[in-house]
This record gives C-alpha cells, sequence and structure tokens, in this order.
C-alpha cells in the first residue's frame, strides 16, 4: 500500500437522488466531509507509516497503526456503502434484480421478509457507532455487524452494508434509528448485491482501486 495515494470515490448519482430515503444534505455532508476527512487522515497516517518504516522506527509503526485501521476502514465502508445505494425509482432497487442472491437468502432466512427483519433486528442492536453486514462467507450467508469504522477484511465477500453511525440519518431522523433502517431498504441497490455474491472479494473491493 503506497502512501498518500488514496482520493475520494465520486458517487454514482447526485446527492439528491436518494431522496426522500436520504436527504441530500446528508449524503453531501456524508461524502463531501466525513469521507474526504477519512481519505485525508488515511493519506497522511500511511506516509508518516512510510517515513517510520524506512527509518526503521517501530514504535511508530506500532502507534500508527489505529489511525491506519481506523481511516482505512471508514474509506473501505463508505466505498462499498455509496455502491450499494441506488435511487428508488431504479430498476436496481428491486430485489428482482439479484435472483441468485435472493435465492440463496430464502433458503437460509425462509423468505426475504424473515431476512430483512433479521438483518434489521441487527442494525437496531449495535450500541454505539458500527455498521451492519450482509456477507458471504465461503458458500453461506451471514449477517454480522462491526464496530466504529473497522471493515470485512477477512475472507469474506461483504454483500451491502448499512451505516449505522449518527452522522448517516441524525439530521434527517434525529434519534429515529428505526426509521432510517426502514427507509434504507428502499434504497438498497440489488443489482450491485448480486454481482458481489456472484463474483469475489476482487468484485466487492474493486471500487476501491478505482480509489487509487
Amino acid at each position: 500500500m503506497s502512501a498518500g495515494i488514496y482520493s475520494l470515490p465520486k458517487l454514482p448519482y447526485s446527492y439528491d437522488a436518494l431522496e426522500p430515503s436520504i436527504s441530500a444534505q446528508i449524503m453531501e455532508l456524508h461524502h463531501s466531509k466525513h469521507h474526504q476527512t477519512y481519505v485525508t487522515n488515511l493519506n497522511n497516517a500511511l506516509k508518516t507509516y512510510a517515513s517510520a518504516t524506512a527509518s526503521n522506527d517501530i514504535a511508530a509503526q506500532i502507534a500508527l497503526q489505529n489511525a491506519i485501521r481506523f481511516n482505512g476502514g471508514g474509506h473501505i465502508n463508505h466505498s462499498l456503502f455509496w455502491e450499494n445505494l441506488t435511487p428508488a425509482s431504479s430498476a436496481e432497487a428491486n430485489p428482482q434484480s439479484a435472483p441468485a442472491l435472493v435465492t440463496a437468502i430464502n433458503k437460509t432466512w425462509g423468505s426475504l421478509d424473515d431476512f430483512k427483519a433479521a438483518f434489521t433486528k441487527a442494525l437496531l442492536g449495535l450500541q454505539g457507532s458500527g455498521w451492519g453486514w450482509l456477507i458471504k462467507d465461503g458458500g453461506a450467508l451471514r449477517i454480522i455487524t462491526t464496530k466504529d469504522q473497522d471493515p470485512v477484511v477477512g475472507g469474506e465477500v461483504p454483500i451491502f452494508g448499512v451505516d449505522m453511525w449518527e452522522h448517516a440519518y441524525y439530521l434527517q431522523y434525529l434519534n429515529g434509528k428505526a426509521a432510517y433502517v426502514e427507509n434504507i431498504w428502499k434504497v438498497i441497490n440489488w443489482k450491485t448485491a448480486e454481482a458481489r455474491f456472484q463474483g469475489g472479494r476482487d468484485d466487492a473491493f474493486k471500487v476501491l482501486k478505482a480509489s487509487i
């Protein structure tokens, strides 16, 4: 990983495209301020880490791990998040855009509605800041949560994630997390989810390569 090379990815839609589920104000602040801060801080941390590596300063390298994990995770998670959202009026927002994934969801949870209920429960069960994810683990689907900006960087493939930090909803929903979750289902990009399900980690993370 080179130092100082990551950039803020462009959104695949306008800031107001996800209204009324997510307001233009939230989208602009979330993308241009919060995500940009993660990118800036990641690049700075990687630059400092490269310098510490060149000087064999192991203490400095260790001290930078948290900053790289937090800001790198923020960049990874948000890059995936933007891509797995789409305007509610688009064909991609219809679960019929993901036939193979929905078949696997039905096999695992019994029905799409039961899956949504389980995912919603996981999201609302998060204490503090974090994310909820549908992942492919080998051939199986699982729902997991991650704290703060911890990314899904094991062997699993993230199918889609939902940001549960307050900055993702508070300006519009205040403390109404349940209403935010209810409405975000209307803007999930099932076509992107299908592509990630059918593919592998390289397919899911290709948006990150594009930010280099």
